[in-house]
């Protein structure tokens, strides 16, 4: 028998003044059983940067052909594609041509070795990068 993703459920009051975005959010969220507690909140912490309408938490680590997170349009179109970690250049790459936007955040202690290793290549990408 699989082991079952852990559910957490938060209540954000979002206040973000710069893009003057303000939203009260109920979000569930599965925490896959090889998931870190820490990638899980930089999961959450995407979703709060980026909030829009049509985000959404993806099945992320149980579907390899999603992101963690995305913005769809109503015909299904991806406008905002992100990903949580070090994700591979094929993958990015990939990203790029089915989505307008992508993003990474990368949270480890390895995460500048991992940029390094993959800027020139990450750097020809519409891509944002953050530490």
């Amino acid at each position: 028998m699989a082991i079952k993703p852990t559910i957490y459920k938060a209540r954000i009051s979002l206040s973000d003044l710069e893009r003057d975005y303000y939203d009260s959010i109920n979000l569930t969220i599965a925490q896959h059983p090889s998931e870190t507690l820490e990638r899980m909140m930089v999961r959450v912490l995407a979703f709060c940067i980026n909030a829009q309408e049509g985000l959404e938490l993806t099945k992320g680590l149980d579907d390899v052909e999603e992101p963690d997170l995305w913005a769809r349009t109503m015909d299904e179109q991806i406008t905002l594609w992100i990903d949580a970690g070090e994700p591979s250049f094929d993958r990015v790459k990939k990203a790029t041509n089915r989505a307008r936007a992508v993003k990474v955040y990368s949270f480890n202690s390895k995460s500048d070795v991992w940029w390094s290793q993959g800027e020139s290549k990450f750097s020809r990408l519409n891509l944002k990068y953050s530490v």
